[in-house]
This record gives C-alpha cells, sequence and structure tokens, in this order.
C-alpha cells in the first residue's frame, strides 16, 4: 500500500492498478503497529523545521509492529562522498534534452541577490522580493534573514536548507497561480512555450544528521545507517 502527498500521483498508482492513497506523511491514517516493514523516499527531506523531520520518522515507527522495519532515504549534502560523484553530479554532463529538463535553477546564491537585470527564470520572483527590501518599514536584516538560496540543478550544495526550481513541462498556468515561467528551449515556434516553475523546498541532510535523529527515539533501534547515491540512508527496526 503506497501513499502520497500528490493527488496525481496516487491516481497514476491507481490506473496502474496500485494501492495507493492521498495522506500527510505526518498524520498516516493506518492502525498503530499494523506494518511489517515502511519505506520512505525522498519525503522527510522536504520538511522545513528538525522537530517536524523528527515527527515523521516517529509516525513511520508508529505504523511498525515490533520487529518490524522501515527504510529512509533522504538527499544528502554531500552529493561527492570518498571521491565519487554522485548520479545527481554525473548527469550534469548528460544529454542535451535531460539538460534543457532538468537544468532550470539559477546560481546558488540568496534570491535577494540576484539583481533586475538577472535574464534567468527566477528573475520575476526575485525582483519582486528586491522591491520588498525598498520598503522602509522592512529591516533589510529581517528580510534577509529569510531569504533562501536557489539551487542550481546538478551542482554540489552550499547550503542544508534551500528551494529546488521545479520545472513542469507542459503545464498550464492558470492566471491566477503565483510561481516563475521560463521559455522552454526548442527548435521552432511551435516548441517554445512559456511552463511555471515551481521552487520546492529541501532539507538536505549532514553525516550522521539522519541516524542521530532516528537514534533519539526510543522506540527504534538503528539497523543501518548508509550513503547511497547521494542520499543519507537508513534501516530501522520497531522495539
Amino acid at each position: 500500500v503506497g501513499c502520497d502527498r500528490s493527488k496525481n500521483l496516487v491516481d497514476i498508482c491507481g490506473e496502474k492498478h496500485f494501492q495507493a492513497f492521498v495522506c500527510d506523511a505526518l498524520s498516516v491514517p493506518i492502525r498503530s503497529g499494523s506494518c511489517d516493514a515502511c519505506i520512505s523516499i525522498a519525503v522527510i527531506h522536504h520538511f522545513s523545521t528538525a522537530e517536524r523531520r523528527l515527527a515523521t520518522i516517529r509516525e513511520l515507527a508508529r505504523l511498525l509492529r515490533p520487529g518490524g522495519t522501515a527504510l529512509i532515504y533522504v538527499w544528502a549534502m554531500e552529493q561527492e562522498y570518498k571521491n565519487q560523484k554522485s548520479k545527481y553530479l554525473k548527469e550534469k554532463n548528460g544529454s542535451k534534452n535531460k539538460e534543457k529538463e532538468m537544468n532550470t535553477g539559477t546560481a546558488q546564491r540568496p534570491l535577494s541577490d540576484q539583481g533586475p537585470d538577472n535574464s534567468s527564470q527566477d528573475s520575476a520572483w526575485s525582483d519582486q522580493l528586491l522591491n520588498g527590501l525598498k520598503d522602509e518599514s522592512c529591516g533589510a536584516k529581517l528580510v534577509a534573514d529569510f531569504r533562501l538560496p536557489v539551487h542550481t540543478n546538478r551542482t554540489s550544495f552550499h547550503s542544508q536548507d534551500l528551494l529546488v526550481p521545479w520545472h513542469l513541462k507542459g503545464g498550464t498556468k492558470k492566471k491566477e497561480e503565483s510561481v516563475d515561467t521560463v521559455l522552454v528551449p526548442g527548435g521552432s515556434k511551435e516548441s517554445q512555450e512559456l511552463s511555471p516553475v515551481f521552487h520546492r523546498y529541501y532539507h538536505v541532510f549532514c553525516e550522521g544528521e539522519l541516524e542521530a535523529a532516528c537514534r533519539s527515539l526510543d522506540c527504534v533501534r538503528v539497523q543501518k545507517s548508509y550513503y547511497d547515491q547521494g542520499n543519507w540512508c537508513v534501516i530501522l527496526e520497531k522495539l
């Protein structure tokens, strides 16, 4: 049985005749102690505080029967580990089509540092933030404290908390949606269109951070902690 926050992804599972439902990882509508095993892949790094990330792990453990196991994957800060680049970094030199699809970000720096002449797809958003800085009633330091860097896809991370651009290919932007747009490269005028770019929050984990969070819970035991292609991974056992 699968679950996801995205109704569209759950609908795809249904079309493929898999069992899935929409839910929040902080409150899964499944009876406590009813699962032999649980898997959480690329979920916990989207929660914005250490307390919420820990609560998600605790909720995962709640579902397990005694002796049950859980596998957790989160994005690693260390995309180059033991002198080996992750697949994420290696794919930067891949096909041109993949580059067009994935490399939609600007340089990883605070949005407030991006000037109005920036020609990237993030310029509209950064202009809006810069206009806010001109308001004398807002302290510049206060505004700057809330600025997250925007990551450049297929590059190393320079901050643990950041925004990653997600280019929605072929999406239809509604008038009321407040999202950036980007001109999709293409060989013909017909293939060029404005598509929305969403900025997704990530907290990338440093070595030992996920394991330490898991060990802080009395109800589980860490069976294994390891690195896998740019991810930190933990296997837990319910006590």
